[in-house]
């Protein structure tokens, strides 16, 4: 299955953590999106190391990341920096897409 999940908010980050594992656990594609506050949680370490479980992608909307003041330099080069763009590929591509 691939799991889309679509992050707005930065109020969620234990419930994003335990998914994203849980679903690259059991083998299943993860495709994370951050926009609006959700770019806020990118100062958080471990949810850019969410970019290194098996099967995972992450992309953030770099608009947004710029409207919340985000500091984008430093983050892994496996986290795209990009638009929403990203997130219609992940929603076209995804079986399922949870919103947090």
């Amino acid at each position: 299955m691939k799991l889309g999940i679509l992050i707005t908010t930065d109020r969620h980050l234990n419930h994003i953590l335990d998914i994203s594992r849980a679903a690259s656990a059991k083998g299943h594609e993860v495709t994370i999106f951050a926009m609006n506050e959700g770019t806020k949680l990118l100062a958080n370490s471990e949810f850019t190391r969410l970019c290194e479980l098996d099967n995972t992608t992450m992309s953030l909307c770099n608009h947004s990341a710029t409207e919340f003041d985000v500091d984008t330099t430093g983050i892994s080069k496996e986290i795209i920096i990009g638009s929403q763009f990203n997130n219609a590929m992940m929603n076209n591509q995804a079986d399922k897409i949870i919103v947090l």
